[in-house]
C-alpha cells in the first residue's frame, strides 16, 4: 500500500482519479493551489486508488496523505 502525500499546505484545486482507477507512476492524482500557484501530486508508483481523503476545497498540510493505492 502507497500513502501519497501532500508536498505543502494548500487547498485542493482539482482531483484527477476517482476509487477503482489505475494509475502509473508519475500520473498526477490532485493539484494543490497555494498563494496563486498549482501543484501537481503524483504519483510515487503504479497502482488502483482505494481511498482519496481530500476534496476539491479542502485544506490540506504538508504530510497529509491525500490518496492511497494499493494493489
Amino acid at each position: 500500500m502507497t500513502k501519497l502525500k501532500s508536498t505543502m499546505a494548500g487547498t485542493v484545486f482539482t482531483v484527477d482519479v476517482a476509487i477503482g482507477d489505475e494509475v502509473k507512476a508519475g500520473q498526477v492524482v490532485m493539484v494543490l493551489e497555494s498563494m496563486k500557484m498549482e501543484i501537481p501530486i503524483e504519483s510515487e508508483e503504479s497502482g488502483k486508488v482505494t481511498e482519496i481523503n481530500a476534496q476539491v476545497g479542502d485544506f490540506v498540510n504538508e504530510g497529509d496523505v491525500v490518496v492511497t493505492l494499493g494493489e
